[in-house]
């Protein structure tokens, strides 16, 4: 098939999609109060077709954030709550026997496993064994399960945000490298202004929060994922990120900062997540093309979990958005 670009794409079907994105983030905020820069990074994953790592301590509302995303573009939902004794079956699931009773015959058919669905919840996703994680994270590479020989494909679009508790770590599975990896995004959620806190209260203490409304069909929503492809950047701004990835590898870089601070720097992989979810910003502010401020708000979320801290930089308590940020002042593309 030959490559389209955004002028391929029929203008009022690009203003269709383009407002159906903003009617989806109006119908989220209506149940998540406040955290309106988490929202927008969680569609911007969903619509660059890739996976969110999300990071927060309890009670900030992550799982009614992901089910209101699924409820607002008529997905599926499932949640999977992480736990030591968590098995690769209990994801991706498994052969059981059945008997036929009208030949009395005995068959193995496969029973699915919550993974087959459009939008999974992976509650603190750190605190199953590698196994378990990995089960998961082969999922989200091939979109498909693999189970006694027979490939099993998941349904699309199949998004998966993980959590992780920041704050609490003891009988905990750190996520390798690699893996980390797979997630397109890390989003960090913080705590609510006092204001949007005292309105979030109020509202749950009374009649409750209603359910969002669907502003999205599905159709829309695949369209939109090959939207993102196909809108453009400029040979100087793709330098720029392929720039700012090399940047981040110690061994190589301009910035004193990373030198100092960076045990290990981010793969070609993160110059690809950093280029996609710059496109899909850019949509999201209703752009066919990338400018550098897009690339720029993308780069703490595409490569928070994908540059290492030394213990340097813990001792001197210098924090992943610290190096990212004398990242970005210092280098440039002419």
């Amino acid at each position: 098939m030959a490559e389209r670009d955004a002028s391929d794409w029929n203008e009022e079907e690009i203003a269709a999609l383009t407002d159906k994105l903003g009617r989806l983030t109006a119908s989220m905020s209506k149940v998540i109060i406040g955290q309106a820069g988490v929202i927008e990074s969680l569609v911007i994953c969903l619509i660059a077709g890739g996976h969110a790592l999300v990071e927060g301590v309890p009670g900030l509302g992550k799982t009614l954030l992901v089910k209101s995303l699924a409820q607002a573009t008529d997905m599926q939902f499932r949640r999977v709550q992480f736990t030591p004794d968590l098995m690769p079956s209990d994801i991706v699931g498994t052969e059981i026997l059945e008997e036929d009773t009208s030949t009395h015959q005995r068959v193995f058919r496969f029973q699915r496993g919550p993974v087959f669905t459009q939008v999974l919840l992976a509650d603190e996703i750190n605190r199953a064994p590698p196994k378990t994680q990995s089960a998961l994270l082969e999922a989200m590479q091939e979109r498909s399960v693999t189970f006694a020989g027979l490939t099993h494909a998941l349904p699309r679009p199949f998004f998966v945000l993980a959590t992780q508790n920041p704050i609490e770590q003891a009988g905990t599975y750190p996520l390798p490298e690699a893996q980390l990896d797979r997630f397109l995004l890390r989003i960090d959620v913080g705590y609510p202004s006092e204001d949007e806190e005292m309105a979030m209260v109020s509202a749950t203490t009374h009649a409750g929060l209603a359910d969002a409304q669907a502003a999205m069909d599905l159709a829309s929503l695949l369209r939109l994922q090959q939207l993102v492809r196909d809108v453009e950047i400029g040979e100087h701004l793709l330098r720029y990120a392929t720039r700012l990835v090399r940047a981040t590898r110690p061994g190589d870089s301009p910035v004193a900062s990373v030198k100092k601070h960076v045990g290990w720097g981010a793969g070609p992989r993160a110059g690809q997540a950093l280029v996609l979810a710059a496109k899909a910003r850019a949509l999201m502010h209703g752009r066919l093309a990338v400018t550098r401020e897009d690339i720029g708000a993308m780069l703490l979320p595409v490569l928070a979990h994908r540059v290492l801290r030394n213990f340097e930089a813990e001792a001197d308590g210098v924090a992943i958005a610290d190096i990212l940020a004398a990242l970005r002042e210092q280098i440039r593309v002419d």
